[in-house]
């Protein structure tokens, strides 16, 4: 694919504060009306990279496009067509649903304003809502009010900074079957989560560390790119069994999954000899395929802390 056919396309994003690299060399190409995951532990400059994909920050580095406009000239524009949902519930909460629409609306300049919230009400589910006051909604209420501004001006790409943490169950999943149904009209959505779950809803996955990309692809991709090996453990007092192959040769990870353990590591050799003399009776052990939470574990583990 060309890169004027991609919604964004940029290569060497690079930010920095004082002598700290936030972002380093970043390049990311996501398609039309694709949902891509950006994925990573605190503090790893995700949130940063959204923003200066949108002309909130200014880059150090980098070129490429956004929305087939030049992401560090024209700024201004790509801020048209981009909705940001924050990590932050970030509206009025003294003024209703309809109220803080409204003034979304105005902030737009959008001439057909009042049809334009209205739409934006039904399309939601919150007509019957419109009139209750922000501060008093729940955090799934919350959410999909701030996803409704996002969605007012009818942007080209939804950016959004993990969406759903603080709300329940039911509300992530009617939330990303919203978002399926967007990206399925075309809309194109880069989102943040730490929910690995969320992440395999993804058509396709980013991982950042510090700063620095380590792995990208479909769940798939990224799963077999990690290498590792990983075997699934049942039994009693499976604790016990954790603090004796914890610092073994080869084990690089041991964590508890429900009722069992999983045991991962890179050399798959090593892990295997470490692991023999516990195959006994006292344990069941089996060969599984390593899921995301254990990649990203294993990722995150052998990344390099840029706090400095």
């Amino acid at each position: 694919m060309n890169g004027s056919d991609l919604a964004i396309d940029v290569r060497g994003v690079t930010k920095k504060f004082g002598t700290r690299t936030v972002v380093n060399d970043i390049a990311m190409q996501v398609r039309p009306g694709e949902i891509y995951g950006f994925l990573g532990p605190n503090g790893s400059g995700k949130t940063t990279f959204l923003r200066m994909l949108c002309g909130l920050l200014t880059p150090d580095g980098g070129s490429g496009q956004c929305l087939g406009l030049d992401f560090r000239r024209e700024s201004a524009e790509i801020k048209k067509r981009v909705g940001y949902m924050t990590q932050r519930f970030s509206f009025y909460e003294d003024l209703t649903i309809e109220e803080n629409l409204d003034f979304i609306a105005r902030l737009y300049a959008m001439p057909e304003r009042k049809a334009d919230v209205k739409k934006s009400l039904e399309r939601l589910g919150m007509i019957e809502r419109r009139r209750q006051l922000a501060g008093t909604l729940s955090g799934g209420w919350k959410q999909r009010l701030a996803l409704a501004a996002c969605l007012i001006h009818e942007p080209q790409l939804l950016l959004l900074d993990e969406p759903t943490a603080g709300v329940d169950p039911k509300a992530r999943r009617d939330f990303w079957e919203e978002i399926h149904k967007l990206a399925a009209g075309g809309l194109t959505v880069l989102i943040t989560t730490h929910y690995m779950d969320e992440a395999s809803r993804c058509h396709r996955l980013a991982y950042i560390a510090y700063g620095n990309l380590l792995a990208r692809g479909t769940v798939a991709e990224v799963i077999q790119a990690g290498g590792l090996t990983t075997w699934e453990v049942s039994g009693d007092n499976l604790w016990v069994l954790a603090d004796k192959i914890r610092r073994l040769p080869g084990v690089e990870q041991v964590v508890a999954f429900g009722t069992t353990l999983h045991v991962c590591g890179r050399d798959a050799d090593k892990l295997a000899a470490s692991v023999a003399p516990f195959h006994t009776n006292a344990y069941r052990w089996s060969r599984i395929e390593p899921g995301l939470e254990d990649v990203f574990i294993s990722l995150m583990e052998t990344a390099k802390d840029n706090f400095s």
